[in-house]
């Protein structure tokens, strides 16, 4: 049997504490990987948002209609609710009755997020009496995950468009840097309330709870992704059972709230039939 040594393993301790000191103690959270997705692809988002524009499925043909149910849209990080006017105009066409998110840049707290999302919801649910539908991209999708496992009772379903919910997010170096960047040098209009462990395995908030270890919840759950996603990995944005997925070939993670495909999956999912 090897003999213990108690100096290795202490000077290994210290070596590691070391390196935190230069990096802080989050730096290397296990719930997110980088990954070395195709980011140049986004490049093609305006292409996608001008096709839309021209396709008749934006001005509310060929695609199944609503019945006046109220949907929320949630941006994306570092997205904002102007972004996502288009899709709101669209849903407004086909019947339904979609509000904003009342978020000017999606950097902030996502438990906070989440929170505020919840009273809003609270208030539309009052309002009409009906369960509200919540649409989110990319990082809006994790934020409807999380709203469910709160109040499951005011929700009729999620769609999630880009969003790597999954317990393992993979995303791009770049994106992972600019997350950890917005929580070093917080501002008042963005990144407020953030802490050096927002949105890691390490936080023992709500919202990463939800994202790796949610409660089973009675809410029909669908979700909308791209392998083309230049952003995050694709695996990451899939829901486990495969009949629950729609996937849009060619679309860029960005353009995933714009692409013709993505309306068409979007129309299909708020209107299905739920048992």
């Amino acid at each position: 049997m090897a003999e213990y040594n108690a100096n290795a393993d202490m000077e290994e301790l210290l070596n590691h504490l070391e390196n935190d000191a230069e990096d802080g103690p989050f730096a290397h959270d296990p719930s997110i990987e980088s990954t070395q997705t195709p980011i140049w692809r986004e490049a093609i988002w305006p292409t996608e948002l001008a096709r839309l524009h021209c396709h008749p499925v934006f001005w509310g043909y060929g695609v199944a209609r609503g019945d006046g149910k109220q949907v929320l849209v949630i941006p994306g990080f570092i997205a904002n609710d102007l972004i996502m006017l288009p899709m709101r105009q669209w849903m407004r066409r086909i019947g339904y009755k979609p509000q904003a998110a009342n978020i000017h840049w999606n950097t902030n707290c996502p438990d906070k997020t989440a929170a505020d999302l919840v009273r809003q919801i609270e208030v539309m649910h009052k309002k009409s009496g009906r369960k509200v539908i919540l649409v989110g991209h990319s990082l809006g999708g994790m934020l409807a995950k999380a709203i469910i496992q709160r109040i499951p009772e005011l929700i009729d379903r999620v769609v999630t468009v880009g969003s790597p919910f999954r317990d393992m997010v993979e995303a791009h170096p770049a994106v992972v840097g600019v997350w950890d960047y917005l929580k070093v040098g917080q501002g008042k209009l963005i990144a407020r309330n953030l802490k050096a462990s927002c949105g890691t395995g390490y936080c023992v908030c709500d919202f990463v709870k939800s994202m790796i270890a949610p409660d089973h919840v009675d809410v029909p759950q669908f979700a909308i992704y791209s392998r083309n996603d230049g952003v995050v990995g694709w695996q990451s944005c899939a829901e486990k059972n495969p009949d629950n997925n729609i996937e849009v070939n060619q679309a860029s993670h960005m353009g995933l709230a714009f692409n013709i495909g993505s309306y068409k999956a979007l129309a299909q999912r708020m209107a299905q039939e739920i048992n």
